[in-house]
């Protein structure tokens, strides 16, 4: 949660949010709800894909995204959720267009494959095409105003994102002069600023976590502003008070039989059957209590372990019936609950 006034009112600022995360963390999921919650009260995001997977149509119920901004949801209070996929062809063909007034030499190098050949040889062109892209998209400015109140992007995963968010770094060492330099320091004036922020979504696990703790390394290393992490997918303790999990891991044999004979009693108590109180079912029971109180401790470390690093943490539940629209909607309302926008 973020209670500090200091790091609210960095958020209050930001108007490029970044998420990444590693695969299967639910990243995607992630930067929808906070798209949705950003643009709580009548305001205006945008919601950008960069990967190609339409995983923000298929969140949203729509068809595929195409190279267009198109409006996907309302957000509480009347807001609007606005929605890109951006490929790197087209990219490419807006950005020659745009400085080089190349529209029709452009298409020329499309039909011939030139583009494929230039963003496969060089990945730092089709890097820096995409967050240039984004960065249009965060400075645009409509009737006097911005186009958007804030801008998401679903980013690369945490392994490729400070490589990813540097490609322009690279492209403006080596063009010195001109519109690509121009182009690229634009960029890095938005990315490197307190407009930005980026997010990195982990699960209690310890492989995520602990790519987490070497992704938000790797970000400060280079200097790039790091924003929060969002733990996802957090389940509440079924453990009945204040039971230690560690009381259950570690049961002395003498603890473990009046444990189950404790458990049958409960079980007759509750009207069952005699066959379901038997000493193997009551047994059974136990052992999923520990393995549960197993799990729990996992968390209970691995969250010690982002604590540690001493960032912002901000926790979303595990949605038991999964991630339809109306689940975006709640966990948006978690955002807002716990970031105070």
């Amino acid at each position: 949660m973020v209670t500090d006034s200091v790091a609210r009112q960095r958020w209050q600022r930001t108007r490029f949010h970044i998420v990444s995360g590693k695969g299967g963390t639910g990243k995607t999921t992630a930067a929808a709800a906070l798209a949705l919650a950003l643009a709580s009260g009548g305001k205006r995001t945008l919601l950008i894909e960069v990967e190609g997977r339409q995983g923000i149509a298929q969140l949203f119920d729509t068809p595929p995204l195409p190279y267009e901004e198109r409006k996907i949801a309302i957000a509480p209070g009347g807001g609007e959720v606005f929605a890109l996929a951006i490929d790197t062809e087209a990219a490419l063909l807006e950005y020659l267009e745009q400085f080089y007034n190349l529209k029709r030499a452009g298409s020329a190098l499309r039909k011939s494959g030139v583009i494929d050949f230039a963003t496969t040889i060089a990945p730092g062109i089709r890097d820096v095409l995409l967050t240039g892209k984004s960065i249009e998209s965060v400075n645009r400015m409509s009737a006097g105003r911005y186009a958007y109140d804030a801008v998401v992007m679903d980013a690369p995963p945490t392994g490729r994102i400070a490589r990813f968010l540097n490609a322009t770094v690279e492209v403006r060492n080596i063009a010195k002069v001109g519109p690509i330099k121009k182009h690229a320091d634009s960029v890095l004036n938005v990315i490197q600023s307190n407009k930005t922020m980026i997010h990195l979504v982990t699960l209690l696990e310890e492989m995520p976590v602990q790519e987490t703790i070497d992704g938000i390394a790797e970000l400060k290393e280079n200097q790039l502003p790091f924003g929060s992490v969002i733990i996802n997918m957090v389940r509440d303790s079924r453990l009945v008070g204040s039971a230690d999990p560690g009381a259950l891991i570690n049961m002395t044999p003498t603890a473990h039989k009046a444990k189950v004979k404790e458990i049958q009693s409960g079980l007759a108590a509750a009207g069952l059957a005699t066959k379901f109180s038997t000493a193997a079912t009551a047994g059974s029971l136990l052992e999923e209590s520990v393995g549960y109180a197993e799990r729990l401790e996992l968390e209970q470390n691995e969250r010690a372990r982002l604590e540690s690093t001493g960032t912002e943490l901000i926790e979303l539940p595990y949605l038991a019936n999964g991630i339809d629209l109306g689940g975006l909607y709640e966990l948006a309302t978690l955002f807002k609950e716990q970031v105070g926008f």
